[in-house]
């Protein structure tokens, strides 16, 4: 009580009026944030006044304090940081962008490197933005270095992604000093500052005062080590005011370390409590001296606190003495100052050590500390074994969960503890007494070795490798190189956020934080023995390693611990080998042997020898004396990582026991391995696997009996289907697991045969190492590899083996209690081995606690005896009573014992009986194992925790309480030590009612209650019944069915706090909320199902229960039912319903709206618990689910219309379309559009909603069509392109417009309608000649829209023939002009040339005067390959021949060039080759007519002819030269004759084709610009195809930016509109369609008023469908155009309409303008040549009718009569050319009379 007085005085001597009682709530967490809880206790005004005269009375007697001493002294806790707050810290640890600092009191703070100061952060982001090297800005390693004292100011409190709270810090002068002002600085204080600038004779100090310049002289810094020439800007820098000058504006600074440390601020220099900082020193009086600390006053009215931490430990202090204490921390809100009396903070020159004189112990565990001192509010303080103090915080000296019990943690003699940090501000350990924490493996960096598999979770996949992160504040670095065995190139199909997965350790670098690991399959399962240093690199060890580097002279292997040795070149192989490189990879694993190893050099030489050469004679060895699936007896070398190295005897031939393979039991494999020592031996194993490289040897029973019985197949060929193998789980991957069997053979059961039960996540599912039973379900012979299942249904276990497998793994728990026991040789260890489950103990109380008990021992000195709480369940305990116990389980490797007290357990045994059955309750879980009692009989036993081998983990999992209905088969079994033996099937856990747990015995069916309704949700009601327990209605039982309307909310008709009679109508099961997750795992309980119905209330109505599976059946398939909106997942795009309390409904997308504007926002279509009404799609009775649709119709049928949402667009094919209900369809292109347009899929996108009309459906696809006509028959336009249903609806002669298919070697193949395809014969598709198909494929792109002419139909074959022959179909050939292609000769000239088949000495002579023209004619081709359309048509060979070349007076020089589009470079081009190539074709040709010709003898005759045609040959070279329209060969030839005519833009162009030719594009701009510098200024014209040209090489092989640049310089040269104009053609072209329309917008505003432009705007729209955007751009060029442009310009968008758009509306324009202006006979001739071609017959004469009628003069009329007969010649018949004729006679006659009179 004495300690408590005075840590806790009573009175109010020091309590002030702005006081208030401070309650702090404990923290769980150290590094959690929890906001101060403060509780203002107050009893009333008068009270309140009392105490504030009390204390201004008492205040008075004391004196004046500017800030309040607390009660106590305690640290400063984390929660008690606030953003503002200043501290004294010391830097921790510097790394490139951040500095870590030690703050007081164990905490720690981070400075960034954006908060050092304003010039340094503004020098940054000038070297950033301006993107200059950055080497003269000094980074933080270089500004900042360990144990550097530092002041800093909380700059904000950050949260992390884990949830712990992040202190950022600041040392910005403009935040520290913020308080001071110029006019408060005055000489000898002590500031801190940051450099701003450096000058030539000091540098200036940012020392964050608004109005003061400060200046450190060059003189003034007195160490030699800080010269002002190696200070840099942002270096950190603690200065003494030396001199103040103009009022603070200006000051003088002196830096000096030694002399700065020693200043003590003093009372004249004005600090106060606002601008006090932390690390200056003051001289205090000690006021009070109390168990945790010291209360100080300094500054002569300043008060402050020094915790234990900060008191030197070896000095006395008493009250009124005076010390010397440096501030620490300073909370300027509380003014509470926080100082330190060490010697290191207080005297000048002692500096803070940054390592321990202990060295480095972190994470270090130990034994046997002391507790020296326990300070309730902050910690404890602990000797550690070598007298080194350390501290324990408050939150570590229990576990988050445990209740706070200091007088018992003080009580205890010795402490385990974990050394978790060494603080350097309090230079004190600082460790933790969380058995949680000490008991982890790994808790820093040293904890992990070379060679060590661990497991982690995958963080984030980088460039370089994949981040692992083992522990949360560990992980580990996957270089890329050992991601996999192999390259990975796509790492992230393999590797996922979150994945859990197993490595191998490569390294561990302690002292800076690293640790490497590797996923190399090989590496992780290797069970060779691992060179973790060149010690372990024997000769003649073989282990695996990885390749690192590839020389000439050898390969570098690497293994752990970066141990490395040469492989060199002659041990490669056993084949002589020349270049490694070919043969090996960096990564790659290979299995090395030593051949010689020096340790002391760190040398070792290696070979790949060892598969080539069979190992050795050591390894050849076993093969024949060990034989798979014999018993042996081994000797235990060496215990290694993943298993065992023994040696077989009595031969001792080496081989590996996997620790996997100790037992069928996993859980203890781990306890039989660390039992065994070296030197053991080991019976009962069997040989497993072996080959050439080890010998495998296995101990599980299972197995062992299975290859005993002989039932495992010793290779591939003796595996069959069905055949039952056991064996163990090898390797779990994502989409299955492998089980390997005996002799080295692996199966796969894939993640549906895994298990009877869906899993979702396979690595939750097995353990490595799990014996199974596996059933062969496939077998692939080519391969080798096999197929299995895990199925428990489709697997038989063998009769009693459940139990057998009990057997042996209580004896292995057995086997290693008694072997620990041996070894530890303690009295207290035999005893617990002798202890056995089920036998009752005498024990005392020693305490109680929420969680249990503990208990005492006289015979059992020194063990840990505890109950948990299950245990002691309604049995009354106090300290000290004597209970009687029974024992559950016995853990000897804590000496620990868990009993049970209960009642029913300590009763007197009943006899059992074979066969009979009982329930059992499951009363303690240890792993694999569960003991149960049975029934009332106080019988306990033990059994598994899995019934089947192949049960997966998270199966049916037994928890404590669970009941399982059991029969016995022994009732007293001797090797259970007499216990019972039972068999059991795991049915549904049900939990066991203990007394705490017991609620109310529930509701009873149809019973009528009273409640008051709690709350009102959407879709339910939750419900405080008359005995306070809860329930719920759902919205469907608020009122009666025939009352609900369609769009209400039942449940808003109920309010809040209303008192309601309901009626139970079920009950369903729900999660406690109550009780904690972590000690009721799986607690539920029920909540009644109540209706509000009124009929349903009435008692006298038999309410029948009805379960949800009878109410499913209920549903069919079309019924309309009433349904509630529960929810809408905007994820899956689905809305969630409610049909009943256990009925849910599910409404996909395309079920909800019956718009597809709707799509865009449908969660906004429906409200949480509006009523609708849905029709049954689908039942799902299994899921209690049902599949509805709220737009009435359930189901697709032929003819219906629905919406679809497009899946796929595909340009052979067209749409792919998801359809509601699970239906996919396709639409062709023949069904998009009434009227067909070029690229009619680019409408279209991925996931856009479009409505659809079904066709028909073919193998569950339906046939889809778009077309306007088929969804809305009503409201379209008639059909420009009709639909082709059949081929009967063709007739010849009909144009017909489709799209292209293909084109192959047989013809072009026309798309007619989805199931009408026409062929296009090559005579039939162009007039010019093609040597091949895939030249036509070029000028025919897929879906190209074309017209053709129907030229045959075969009805019965459904084939058709097409022509797309100009004169055929009236439209252009395919084959533009400026291409030059020969034409294709007619039948009548191809009889001619045979009829003049040539003589021999013809053929002769044509032979060797082919060269030239062949030449020639190549170059033709080629030049037209250049796609710059500027050549003139060149005539054929024969015109050649029988023409001599004229040349005229103005052909002396090439003709000027019009450009009226763009050019089209890409033509050609691909079909170009070089000149070389063409040389070596011709003369390859020239020496095979030699062969030919050389037989033959040459006569007299022959001879004259050849001369003849040499002098011909040479006369038409001549001709060449002489022509100037002949393209140049070189560039020579191009230079000359650009000196003659430099000012020809043609020549220019034929130069750029030229290089082009070549695919010299850098040449060709060359030659453009050397082009626009040669031209003359006057030549615009010239100049502008130049300008032209280029923008169209930007176009093809340039980028953006290049063309973009190319467009501004043409502007400035040339006149603007055109250069705009022939941009946008170009981009037309090249179908960059949004270019283009910017482009032209653009244009339409700069020159509003040039009529060309509206034009040429408009035609681009109508080409590209956008008729409506065209009519928008007509009515704004008629306001942007003078009136009188009007008529023309709507003229013009007439003509338009009929070429591009819709004919009709171009015809009712024109109708228009010239029902208005109807003399214009321009218009009118114009507009019957559009009628001719676009229109029918009929319309034709009625316009001619009309224009005939006119009154206009009679020449006018005269001609359009002319032109109406000429019509009626071409198009009509005699009697309608009789009518023209004699329409013609009367109007003569009319016009005579009207003369005469």
């Amino acid at each position: 009580m004495a300690s408590e007085e005075e840590d806790f005085p009573r009175g109010g001597t020091s309590r002030k009026h702005s006081e208030s009682k401070i309650v702090l709530e404990h923290v769980d967490n150290l590094f959690q944030s929890n906001e101060l809880t403060e509780t203002k206790k107050r009893k009333g005004g008068k009270v309140d006044g009392k105490q504030v005269k009390k204390q201004r009375s008492e205040e008075s007697n004391e004196g004046l304090t500017l800030n309040t001493a607390a009660k106590s002294v305690e640290i400063l806790h984390l929660k008690n940081v606030k953003e503002g707050m200043l501290f004294l810290g010391c830097v921790k640890e510097v790394t490139d962008f951040e500095v870590t600092v030690s703050l007081p009191c164990g905490l720690q703070g981070y400075l960034s490197i954006k908060n050092i100061c304003d010039s340094y952060t503004k020098l940054l982001s000038e070297q950033l933005d301006s993107g200059d090297d950055t080497e003269e800005i000094c980074s933080l390693v270089h500004l900042f270095q360990p144990g550097m004292l530092l002041r800093c100011v909380v700059a904000k409190l950050h949260v992390t992604k884990g949830g712990l709270l992040s202190i950022q810090l600041s040392v910005n002068p403009k935040l520290l000093n913020k308080n001071l002002t110029s006019s408060s600085v005055k000489a000898g204080m002590v500031l801190s500052g940051c450099v701003e600038s450096v000058e030539d004779h000091g540098c200036i100090i940012d020392i964050g005062i608004s109005g003061t310049k400060a200046f450190l002289p060059e003189e003034a810094m007195k160490c030699k080590q800080n010269k002002t020439e190696e200070l840099k800007v942002g270096q950190y820098l603690m200065v003494q005011v030396e001199e103040v000058k103009n009022s603070g504006r200006v000051v003088r600074l002196v830096a000096n370390p030694s002399a700065v440390t020693k200043v003590c601020a003093n009372t004249e220099q004005g600090w106060n409590l606002t601008n006090l900082l932390p690390g200056l020193l003051v001289r205090a009086t000690i006021k009070k001296v109390t168990k945790h600390g010291l209360f100080l006053d300094f500054l002569s009215s300043f008060s402050g606190q020094v915790d234990f931490l900060h008191m030197e430990p070896t000095s006395s202090y008493t009250e009124g003495r005076q010390v010397q204490a440096c501030v620490l921390y300073m909370e300027p809100s509380t003014r509470l100052v926080g100082l330190s009396l060490r010697r290191y903070l207080v005297q000048a020159g002692t500096g803070i050590d940054t390592s321990p004189s202990a060295g480095d112990r972190i994470g270090e565990v130990v034994k046997e500390c002391k507790m020296t001192a326990m300070h309730h509010m902050s910690g404890a303080m602990l000797q550690l074994p070598d007298e080194i103090p350390a501290f324990v915080h408050r939150n570590n000296l229990k576990e988050p969960n445990e209740e706070a019990n200091d007088n018992k943690v003080f009580a205890m003699s010795e402490h385990t503890c974990r050394i978790l940090d060494f603080c350097l501000m309090d230079q004190i350990y600082y460790v933790t007494l969380r058995k949680s924490l000490i008991e982890k493996p790994y808790y820093s960096y040293s904890d992990f070795h070379a060679g060590q598999l661990v497991e982690g979770t995958v963080s984030v996949l980088m460039s370089h490798g994949m981040l692992v992160h083992v522990t949360d504040h560990i992980k580990g670095l996957v270089p890329r190189t050992h991601l996999s065995d192999i390259s990975l190139s796509n790492p992230e199909k393999k590797y996922v956020e979150g994945m859990k997965v197993t490595c191998r350790v490569l390294s561990v670098d302690v002292e800076n934080k690293k640790l490497y690991l590797s996923r190399k399959k090989t590496l992780v399962e290797s069970t060779l023995p691992l060179f973790l240093s060149y010690s372990d690199a024997r000769p003649g060890r073989v282990s695996h390693g990885f390749i690192v580097c590839i020389k000439d002279f050898g390969c570098i292997v690497r293994f752990y611990n970066n141990v490395k040795g040469l492989v060199p070149l002659r041990e490669l192989s056993a084949d002589p080998i020349s270049s490694p490189q070919e043969l090996f990879y960096v990564g790659q694993v290979l299995k090395t042997k030593v051949l010689q190893c020096e340790p002391e050099k760190a040398r070792m030489l290696l070979s790949f020898k060892t598969e080539v050469e069979g190992e050795t004679e050591e390894a050849a060895k076993p093969q024949f004396e060990c034989e798979v699936g014999k018993r042996l007896e081994a000797k235990l070398v060496k215990k290694l990582v993943n298993g065992l190295e023994v040696s077989i005897l009595p031969d001792e031939v080496c081989a590996v026991l996997p620790t996997v393979h100790l037992s069928d039991h996993v859980s203890n494999c781990p306890l039989l391995w660390g039992s065994l020592q070296e030197g053991d031996v080991i019976a009962n194993l069997v040989c497993f696997n072996k080959n050439k490289q080890n010998i495998t040897l296995t101990k599980k029973p299972t197995v062992r009996w299975s290859m005993e019985e002989g039932l495992v197949p010793r290779d591939f060929s003796e595996i069959t289907v069905g055949m039952q193998l056991v064996g163990c789980i090898k390797n779990i991957m994502s989409y299955g697991v492998f089980v390997e069997f005996p002799y080295g053979l692996v199966g796969l059961a894939p993640k549906s045969a895994m298990s009877d039960k869906f899993i979702q996540d396979t690595m939750t599912t097995f353990q490595p190492g799990q014996t199974v039973i596996a059933k062969v379900t496939n077998l692939d012979k080519d391969k080798q590899r096999f197929l299995v299942t895990l199925k428990i249904s489709e697997v038989m276990m063998p009769g009693g083996d459940a139990q057998t497998r009990l057997i042996h793994g209580l004896q292995e728990r057995r086997a290693v209690n008694e072997m620990l026991a041996v070894k530890d040789g303690g009295e207290l260890c035999q005893q617990l081995a002798a202890l056995s489950v089920g036998e009752k103990l005498k024990l005392t109380v020693e305490g109680t606690t929420e969680n249990g008990a503990t208990f005492k021992s006289d015979d059992l000195n020194g063990a840990t005896v505890l109950a948990n709480k299950h245990h002691v369940t309604g049995v009354n305990l106090t300290a000290g009573q004597k209970v009687g116990a029974v024992v559950l389980h016995v853990d000897i490797l804590s000496n620990c014992i868990q009993v049970s007290v209960l009642p029913k357990l300590l009763g007197k045994k009943k006899s059992l009986t074979e066969e009979s059955k009982y329930t059992a309750v499951v009363e303690f879980i240890d792993q694999d194992f569960a003991v149960v009692s049975l029934g009332n009989t106080a019988q306990l036993t033990v059994i598994q925790t899995r019934s089947h081998l192949n049960d997966i983990i998270f199966s049916e999992k037994l928890d404590v309480g669970t009941t399982l209905a059991v029969e016995v088969i022994e009732p007293t079994c001797e090797e259970l030590q007499g216990l019972p033996l039972l068999s059991w099937n795991c049915s549904a856990p049900k939990r066991q009612r203990v007394t705490s747990e017991n609620q109310d015995r529930g509701h009873c069916f149809g019973e009528i209650l009273q409640g008051k309704v709690h709350t009102v949700k959407p879709t339910s009601i939750r419900v405080t019944l008359e005995d306070g327990s809860k329930g719920s209605v759902h919205v469907s039982e608020v009122m009666e069915a025939a009352d609900m309307r369609i769009g209400s909310f039942p449940t808003s008709s109920v309010k809040a706090g209303s008192v309601i009679t309901c009626r139970v109508i079920g009950g369903r099961e729900a999660s406690s909320r109550r009780l904690m997750s972590f000690s009721h795992p799986k607690f539920t309980y029920y909540i009644p199902e109540l209706t509000l119905v009124p009929s349903k209330l009435d008692t006298s109505v038999n309410l029948k229960p009805v379960s949800t599976q009878e109410k499913m059946s209920t549903y069919k398939v079309g019924e309309e039912i009433t349904c509630f909106v529960s929810k809408f997942h905007s994820d899956r795009k689905c809305l969630e319903v409610t049909c009943g309390p256990s009925v849910t409904g599910t409404v996909e997308l395309l079920a909800m709206i019956k718009n597809p504007q709707d799509a865009k926002h449908p969660e906004k279509l429906y409200k949480l618990g509006q009523t609708v009404r849905a029709v049954v799609v689908e039942v799902q009775a299994k899921h209690n689910r049902l599949l509805l649709s709220l737009t009435g119709v359930h189901k697709l049928e032929k003819g219906s219309t629905v919406l679809g949402i497009v899946s796929n667009i595909q340009p052979q094919v067209g749409l792919y379309v998801k359809l509601p209900f699970g239906g996919t369809g396709t639409v062709c292109f023949t069904d998009l559009l009434d009227t067909y347009k070029p690229n009619p899929l680019r409408a279209y996108s991925k996931d856009q909603i479009i409505r659809c009309y079904l066709l028909d459906c073919k193998n569950e696809k339906w046939q889809l069509s778009l077309r306007p006509s088929r969804l809305s028959p009503q409201q379209t336009k008639p059909e420009k392109d009709p639909e082709v249903l059949s081929v009967d609806q063709l007739q010849v002669g009909q144009l017909i417009r489709g799209y292209v298919k293909s084109v192959g070697e047989h013809g072009v193949f026309f798309r007619l309608s989805r199931s009408i395809i026409g062929r296009v014969q090559f005579k039939h598709s162009t007039k010019y000649f093609i040597k091949s198909h895939k030249d036509l494929s070029k000028h025919l792109p897929v879906n190209m829209l074309l017209t053709a002419k129907i030229l045959s139909v075969d009805r019965e074959a459904e084939l058709v023939d097409l022509s797309l022959l100009p004169e055929d179909t009236g439209r252009s050939d395919i084959f533009p002009e400026s291409l030059n292609l020969p034409l294709r000769l007619s039948e009548n000239e191809k009889k001619k040339q045979k009829r003049r088949a040539p003589s021999a000495s013809e053929q002769q002579d044509q032979a060797e005067s082919k060269i030239p023209k062949k030449k020639k004619k190549k170059r033709k081709s080629d030049g037209d390959d250049s796609g710059v359309e500027v050549y003139f048509r060149e005539d054929d060979d024969e015109d050649a021949e029988k023409k001599p070349a004229k040349v005229t007076a103005g052909s002396a020089g090439p003709s000027r060039l019009q450009v009226a589009a763009g050019f089209s470079w890409e033509v050609g081009l691909s079909s170009l080759k070089p000149a070389s190539a063409e040389k070596e074709e011709e003369s390859s040709d020239g020496e095979d007519q030699d062969e030919k010709a050389k037989p033959q003898k040459k006569s007299h005759h022959e001879l004259q002819q050849e001369k003849k045609s040499a002098e011909k040959a040479l006369l038409q070279r001549e001709n060449e030269l002489m022509d100037p329209n002949l393209r140049p060969q070189d560039a020579s030839t191009f230079d000359r004759l650009l000196l003659a005519s430099p000012n020809s833009s043609l020549l220019w162009l034929q130069y750029m084709a030229h290089h082009l030719q070549a695919t010299q594009i850098e040449q060709a701009r060359a030659v453009a610009e050397r082009a626009l510098k040669t031209i003359s200024f006057r030549e615009e014209q010239e100049k502008l195809n130049v300008w032209v040209a280029l923008l169209n090489l930007e176009n093809l092989y340039g980028t953006e930016e290049s063309l973009k640049k190319v467009f501004e310089r043409a502007l400035q040269f040339c006149e603007p509109r055109p250069v705009y104009q022939q941009l946008a053609d170009i981009y037309t072209n090249s179908s960059k369609i949004k270019e283009a329309e910017g482009l032209y917008k653009t244009m339409v505003k700069r020159f509003r008023e040039d009529k060309a432009v509206w034009l040429s705007y408009g035609t681009f729209l109508l080409q590209q469908g956008q008729g409506d955007a065209a009519s928008s751009l007509l009515q704004r060029a008629l306001r942007s155009l003078p009136s009188k442009e009007s008529v023309d310009m709507i003229a013009k968008f007439a003509q338009m309409e009929f070429r591009y758009g819709d004919a009709e509306k171009g015809r009712n324009m024109m109708d228009k303008v010239l029902t208005s202006y109807p003399k214009r006979t321009d218009l009118w001739s114009v507009f019957i040549d559009l009628t001719i071609k676009h229109g029918s017959q009929t319309e034709v004469r009625a316009l001619f009718d009309r224009v005939i009628n006119l009154s206009v003069s009679v020449k006018k009329i005269k001609f359009f009569f002319k032109r109406y007969l000429e019509y009626e010649k071409k198009h009509g018949t005699p009697q309608s050319i009789q009518t023209v004729k004699e329409k013609a006679l009367e109007f003569v006659e009319s016009k005579g009379k009207e003369a005469e009179n």
